[in-house]
């Protein structure tokens, strides 16, 4: 099964394990507004490609983490209001990245070139560096990034519940580590599937005392 049909799979574990929400249907829908774009390519990496689009106005994101070549396409998640505000408000201190150089021009390791693209209307900017020194977009950097392995730890819990249930505790293990580390922008979004692991008898005690001691966490 290839990575892009996985994830289809994926995301039908994780809407049959959600509350279903009036954003569900938003995610279809392209919202009035500004919206910014982030891209990282790093060929012969894990995973090659992350995109990640949050619309000004709307909760409602998409995400798609794969390698290059594997079928595209993107999947809905949300972003919550404030985290979107911080998101819009370091870009406009980037002047929405119109005429901005942020790579640091220095001979260093390539780690993958990112791009921010900013679109309102018919207005366009974009810019891409391999690795900038620039405090707001190494901020901007490090949210998207945190969202994305937000994302990849949401899509492997719910993966390894559904066809997995003895591997469920690696993967909260994994969650776990980024979580104390701070990586994650908003780990209360993988409440649901923590307090499912909980309440489950099919899946082994550890792993239901480590999803309660982290929902337990995220909530306080």
């Amino acid at each position: 099964m290839n990575s892009a049909r996985r994830r289809i799979l994926v995301f039908s574990a994780l809407a049959a394990l959600l509350v279903a929400t009036p954003h569900a249907a938003q995610s279809l829908t392209v919202p009035d507004g500004a919206r910014i774009t982030f891209r990282r390519v790093f060929k012969s990496s894990s995973p090659e490609l992350i995109q990640i689009v949050v619309n000004e106005n709307s909760d409602s994101a998409t995400y798609e983490i794969r390698q290059l070549d594997e079928d595209p396409g993107s999947v809905p998640f949300e972003v919550s209001t404030n985290l979107r505000k911080k998101i819009f408000d370091l870009a406009a201190q980037l002047k929405h990245f119109q005429t901005q150089d942020l790579d640091v021009h220095r001979k260093i390791a390539y780690l993958g070139e990112k791009s921010f693209r900013w679109e309102s209307g018919h207005e366009i900017h974009e810019t891409k560096f391999n690795y900038t020194l620039n405090p707001a977009a190494a901020e901007l950097l490090q949210i998207f990034e945190g969202l994305a392995r937000q994302q990849e730890h949401a899509d492997l819990i719910a993966r390894r519940m559904k066809y997995d249930r003895l591997g469920v505790n690696d993967a909260l293990l994994q969650f776990e580590s980024d979580f104390n580390r701070g990586m994650l922008p908003e780990p209360q979004r993988l409440l649901p599937l923590l307090d499912q692991i909980a309440a489950d008898p099919r899946f082994v005690e550890i792993a239901r005392q480590r999803s309660r001691s982290l929902a337990s966490r995220i909530r306080h």
